[in-house]
Formats: structure tokens, sequence, C-alpha cells
């Protein structure tokens, strides 16, 4: 790395040999300067390519020398980090749909409405809203070790405090352990992007980044088939709350193992950066960072505004039927509530199988719109195929349908992660996923709200069209996506090309050190 100043060079009278400019990657480490526009550079900084590497003016990651910016390296630890997070990502899922998988059960033993046990999983949507910008802030200030321990710790409280409403007048008890639930989940869904580019090289991200989903997904999987088992529909309900109460027992088990397995495992990032485009993030990583500035400058980015608009309709429309999944089924084949677990555990484990196969496939091409776009219009027409099935009257068509809709439906959800990132680095993957994130809630309740209406009035088909017109607009926006690639352009760059453009161009960055050879001549 350069750590000299070069206005102490002149003071010196020692001249500035260009052979070092080409040998000293750091020179070239930082491509933002040409190719992106969002990142703020002072005319000092492009004079100067080695002020970039000065201390004063940039942060370097905790524990990273500037030394280390310059070596690329994955460390061995990234995949039990993300492992680990994955784990406990399934787990506050399962607590997620664990009441949606049982929905009349639970009317029955805390004798509420269908609505009111559908807001156990809304309050997940609703509580995300109000607190990304807080936990974004929190993420960029402390790093992603005090997140995750935030997050798990909340998630093994909310299991706890449900144990506490075995009764059936405790219904706002649960309710309580649910909203903690819901606010460790804003500590977990914004870090899957972010994960995998801190701790996973450039060929890996798209795959860390399904592997980190992938837990999500499985604990929703879980979430629809153990429930249906451990707690039957029978009308006693002493018997209900022992039941009930295993179910509890166990999560908060396997909540609390999952936080001490965060405390031994997390770390905050690896002693190297893992690929060019983090070591660049590190580097421009500025001290004032505003985050209202930071969300102004991604707003201003048409395709990102696009795609936060299509992944809210995609993923809302998944968060409305997985909640109102239940009752659909029932509906139409009633007493099937292990089967209606079934159906839905059909879906995710499909979509995890997707979303792998996604990421795998992005790691490879590259092609991250035409991915995304081909995706998107499989989901609707596994949406209509599986709203024109449901109600023939045999069920394994219906796990088919539904199978073919989830491997589409939730293996979308981490190629818009990945594709986000690519059209907004080096802004923070924290906050443009976080801001996917709360279209997701926004769209997921008005759509479970609007849909679970439209079932109770007019039957499941009409609601399942309801659907699938919001899906048709979001396949039409998503063709309109331009793949301006940020990050790939980043890791592309090597310091050689980046110095020969530079010369080809005139930039001021090659002329500086000629300049002051020829005036020390």
């Amino acid at each position: 790395m350069v750590n000299e100043d070069p206005n102490q060079q002149e003071r010196d009278d020692t001249p500035a040999p260009e052979s070092s400019l080409r040998e000293d990657p750091s020179v070239s480490a930082h491509p933002s300067v040409s190719i992106h526009p969002s990142v703020s550079v002072q005319p000092s900084s492009s004079a100067h390519p080695s002020a970039l590497a000065q201390p004063s003016g940039l942060t370097q990651p905790c524990g990273s020398s500037p030394e280390d910016l310059s070596v690329i390296k994955v460390s061995k630890r990234r995949w039990a980090v993300v492992l680990v997070f994955s784990c406990y990502s399934m787990c506050n899922a399962f607590q997620w749909i664990q009441y949606g998988a049982i929905n009349n059960i639970f009317m029955h033993f805390y004798g509420v409405s269908a609505f009111a046990i559908d807001w156990l999983s809304m309050c997940y949507m609703l509580t995300y809203i109000p607190l990304l910008l807080p936990v974004a802030w929190l993420l960029e200030k402390f790093g992603l070790r005090t997140i995750a321990l935030t997050g798990s710790a909340l998630n093994c409280l909310g299991a706890w405090v449900k144990l506490g409403s075995l009764r059936p007048h405790l219904f706002p008890v649960t309710v309580l352990g649910q909203v903690i639930c819901s606010v460790a989940q804003v500590f977990i869904l914004g870090m899957p992007s972010r994960l995998a580019s801190v701790w996973f090289g450039a060929n890996e991200v798209s795959t860390a980044c399904s592997v980190a989903v992938f837990g999500n997904q499985l604990g929703i999987a879980i979430g629809f088939l153990v429930p249906p088992v451990l707690v039957p529909n029978i009308k006693d309900r002493d018997k209900l709350a022992y039941h009930i109460s295993i179910m509890f027992y166990i999560i908060g088990g396997v909540a609390t193992l999952l936080f001490i397995l965060v405390i031994i495992v997390f770390k905050e990032k690896p002693k190297h950066p893992p690929s060019r485009a983090q070591s660049l993030s590190y580097a421009l990583a500025s001290t004032d960072a505003s985050y209202l500035s930071s969300i102004v400058r991604l707003f201003k980015n048409l395709n990102f505004v696009l795609l936060v608009i299509t992944y809210g309709l995609n993923a809302g429309a998944f968060y409305a039927l997985s909640t109102l999944l239940n009752r659909m089924v029932i509906l139409h084949y009633p007493g099937e509530e292990v089967n209606a677990g079934r159906i839905g555990l059909t879906i995710v484990i499909a979509g995890m199988l997707g979303a792998v196969i996604s990421g795998i496939w992005l790691d490879r091409s590259k092609t991250y719109k035409e991915t995304t776009l081909v995706v998107y219009i499989m989901t609707l027409v596994g949406m209509v195929v599986y709203t024109l099935t449901l109600n023939l009257g045999h069920l394994w068509v219906v796990f088919i349908t539904a199978g073919t809709m989830g491997f589409f439906m939730t293996g979308y959800l981490p190629l818009g992660f990945e594709f986000a990132v690519e059209l907004t680095y080096p802004e923070s993957e924290g906050m443009s996923s976080g801001l996917l994130n709360v279209s997701a809630q926004v769209f997921g309740i008005i759509f479970t709200i609007s849909q679970g209406q439209i079932i109770d009035n007019y039957g499941t088909m009409p609601g399942n069209i309801f659907l699938c017109v919001f899906l048709t607009l979001g396949a039409a926006l998503t063709a309109f996506i331009r793949a301006d690639l940020r990050r790939q352009k980043a890791n592309k760059e090597t310091p050689e090309n980046k110095l020969q453009e530079e010369e080809e161009e005139g930039s001021n960055i090659s002329k500086v050190p000629t300049a002051i050879s020829e005036n020390h001549v």
C-alpha cells in the first residue's frame, strides 16, 4: 500500500517513480472514481491516488491494517459463519409460520378470529418497516457480530416468552412473544447479502447468499411440517395446551443452543478482504456516511427502484400465500391440516432447491437480469397453474403444482438480494437488502389482508387471481430493469488494465507523478 503523502515527496525533493505506481495495486484499487457515479470523490483524491489510502479520511476495517487491504484471501471460517447464521434464521422463520400452519387449531384454543391469528404472522411484516433504518444504522455502526448476537438473543427471548401463554385467556402473552421474535427478524433479513460480501470471494457470493437465505426458507418449511404433527386437532383444551407446550419447549431449546453457537462461532469479518470489490468497499467507507444521503442515492437509481417494486410484489405474494395456505386447503379438503402443512413444506423445499440452483448459476454466468426475468415469468406461470388446480379435488395434483410454483417463487428471493447489490454497489448491502425487505413487508401486509377478505367473501380462486394480476405487473416491470452490474465491473478491473486506461485517457492520476518528475528534472 502507498503510505507516503505525495506532498511530502515534493517537500523532500524525492521524485515519485512511475514504476511504483505500476507495481502497487492500491493505486488501481479504486475504480469507483470512473465507474461509480454515486460515489462522491473530492478533486484532490482524483489528482493524488495515494490519498485514497490515507487513514485520516477513510475508515479501515477493525483489526485490519492498511497492508491487509492489498491481500485478497478467503477465510476458512466463512462457511461456519454462514451456516450458524442460516440456522438461527431458520429458527426465527419457523416461529413466523408456526401459528399460520395450524390456524384453525389456535383459533379454537385461544377463542379468537382467523384475522387475529393472521396478525401473528403479519406482525413480522409490520415491525420491519419502522425498524429498518435504526437496525441498518446499527449494522454499519457496530458490525455483523453485534447484529447477529442481538438478533439471536431476541429470537431466543421471544421463544421463551411464548411458554407463558399456555392458557386460552393468555393470547396477549403469545402476541408479545411473537412481537419480540418479529423484532429479531429485523436483525436477520437484511444480512444475507452483507454476510456473503464480507466473507466470500467474488465467485462465491451468490452461492453464499443463497445458503444464507436457504436457512430462512428451511425454517418456513419446518414451520409448515412440524406444528400439524406436534399439535393435533382435538377439542380438549387442556390436552391441546400440553401439545402446544411441547412445540414451544422444543423451539425454546433450539433457539438457546443457537444463541450460544453465535457467541462462539460468529466473528465480525475475516482478516483479509475476500474480493477486490470488498477491499474497495472498505477503502471507500466514509467516517461521516449519511444514511439519508445513501437512501437518496438509492432512490435516484431507477433500476434499483424498479427492483424494489418487483421484489416486493413477488415476496409479498409469497408471504400472503404462506399465511393463508392452511385456510385455503382446509376449505377444499376439510380435515387435512397435516397435508396442508405438507403442501407448504413442498412449496418451500422446492424453493430452496431453486434458490441454490439460482445462486450457483449466477456465480457461473453473471446473467442477473436474464435469470431474474425468467424466474419471475415462471413464478407467474406456476401461480396460474396452482390457481386452476387447487379446487379439482385431487391433493396429489396440488402437491405437484404448488411445488412447481414454489421452485420459482421462493427461488427468486436470493436473486433479488444479489441483483440489488450489483445495481447499487458500493452502497451498503444492508441498506439495499433492507429496502427490498420493506417493500416485501408492505406488499405482504396488503396482499394478506386483501386476499384473506377475498377468500372469505368470494372463495379461493378469486383470491389467487388477485395475486396473479400483481405478479404479471412485476414480471412486466422486471423487463425494464437495465443490468448495470457495478460490483462485477469492480471485480473485473485489474491494476494493469486500470493504469493502461488512465494513460490512454490522459487522466490526472497518471499525470501527477510525471509532472513531479519533470519539475525535479
